[in-house]
């Protein structure tokens, strides 16, 4: 065996250190190409673009097309746009109150000691003239005691002189006024002085006929001159006082006739007058008041009822009108769906008048003639949004798979990082050169001193 002397191989570890830097150089190489390459075909985040993303709105309607079997499946019905006299109806929520110019208070001009009382409860009913309560009066017992003693003495000095006579029986009158002063009706002054001395307490009777709204006495308590004993409200007759928008305050005059529904009565409809129209406006609700009075048989209606007034006013011109159904409201705008000859259903929007039960009057957007949706008005906005929807996502990158400027997939890839964005590039052929990619020889390394062994 023969040994030839040469220069040693270069290590194992030097070549796999280079190789790796290489391969490290490569790989920077491919990621700073994907990176600046995905910015570039990165569609830009417009607002426009984020809007094809987005559900239409309420004002995204666009021109529909229904064929007669689809307008019969959701059930479309046309009205035309009509000329005529149209009421404003006004519907105002009130409330039962008693009549203020019925009610009356007891309030004795006297001063004394309740001795018993006959109406001992708030809600009671009393007729007028029925005993309320009895009261002892020290002065209205002094006073008819004065009284006595001027009769006694005007017997006296019958025979007497003219002046005698005169000043007794002016005693006698003078006792009897102060009497009426006090409130004393003639009937209980004439039971009182047929007592004689047994007559010691004062009745007080009802003034008027109704129900006792309040009771501020008890047995055994002092009164005292202007004290409200009691209120008595003559409930034959009660008013509705209700809350009217500021823009309706002119529909409601004094006269105008109106149809009034209660919660308490379902299905009993009641028919009066606007009485009065309260001169003031409430700044904080921006409302007025008015008042219907309503006579009130069996005393049905309470006070303390909630119940609603509707009135309608005529119209002293004629105006455009359309079904109430007709008119879509998305909160911005109003619009109804007009039809074409065509077929084709245009939202078209539209400014609103007066309003009544079934229709409304349209101040701009429509003309005499002119026909439109009148039921499923909903479901045409639906469809017509649906195809605002589809039209705009066709704007979407990607979703027009056969518009011209679209690359075509690759159909071979070089290794799995093809996968990632913006890694499409051209497939490997056998005609490309990868010599470049081989790692070279160290150049320590010199022919012919490569040993050998045989």
């Amino acid at each position: 065996m023969t040994t030839s002397l040469h220069t040693p191989a270069p290590r194992p570890a030097g070549r796999v250190l280079a190789a790796l830097l290489r391969a490290g150089l490569v790989a920077a190489a491919v990621v700073a190409a994907w990176w600046f390459t995905r910015r570039e075909s990165a569609p830009p985040a417009t607002a426009a673009g984020h809007q094809h993303g987005a559900a239409p709105a309420g004002d995204s309607s666009a021109p529909v097309y229904l064929n007669d079997q689809d307008q019969r499946r959701i059930g479309v019905t046309f009205a035309p746009v009509l000329e005529s006299r149209l009421g404003h109806n006004v519907r105002i929520v009130a409330q039962v109150t008693y009549d203020e110019t019925r009610v009356t208070a007891v309030s004795p001009r006297i001063e004394g000691w309740v001795d018993h009382l006959f109406v001992d409860f708030t809600g009671r009913e009393v007729r007028a003239g029925e005993p309320l309560l009895t009261v002892y009066a020290p002065m209205v017992v002094t006073t008819l005691e004065e009284i006595r003693l001027a009769r006694r003495l005007a017997s006296d000095v019958a025979g007497g002189t003219p002046d005698a006579r005169a000043q007794a029986e002016r005693l006698v009158e003078s006792g009897h006024r102060r009497l009426l002063a006090w409130g004393i009706p003639e009937s209980e002054i004439q039971r009182m002085e047929a007592a004689g001395d047994a007559a010691r307490n004062v009745t007080l009777r009802a003034p008027a006929s109704g129900v006792v709204l309040e009771k501020n006495v008890l047995a055994g308590q002092r009164i005292m001159p202007g004290d409200a004993l009691y209120r008595i409200a003559d409930l034959s007759v009660v008013w509705l006082e209700g809350e009217v928008f500021e823009q309706d305050l002119t529909a409601g005059r004094v006269g105008q006739q109106v149809i009034v529904e209660f919660q308490a009565l379902p299905g009993v409809e009641r028919t009066g007058r606007i009485t009065y129209v309260y001169p003031t406006l409430n700044p904080e609700t921006r409302t007025g008041r008015v008042r219907v009075a309503l006579s009130n048989p069996g005393l049905t209606l309470k006070p303390g009822m909630f119940a609603t007034i509707r009135f309608t006013t005529p119209s002293s011109q004629a105006v455009l009108s359309v079904p109430r159904s007709a008119v879509l409201s998305t909160g911005a705008r109003n619009l109804v769906f007009l039809k074409r000859p065509d077929g084709m259903f245009t939202p078209t929007d539209v400014v609103l008048g007066r309003q009544t039960e079934d229709r409304m009057e349209i101040l701009r957007g429509l003309t005499l003639g002119d026909t439109v949706v009148a039921s499923a008005t909903f479901l045409v906005d639906a469809e017509s949004n649906l195809g605002t929807l589809l039209g705009g996502m066709g704007d979407m990158p990607g979703m027009d798979l056969t518009a011209p400027g679209v690359r075509p997939a690759p159909q071979k890839k070089d290794s799995g990082m093809a996968d990632m964005p913006g890694m499409d590039m051209p497939a490997p052929s056998d005609s490309v050169d990868h010599s470049h990619h081989q790692i070279a020889p160290d150049s320590s390394a010199k022919p012919g001193h490569t040993s050998h062994r045989e």
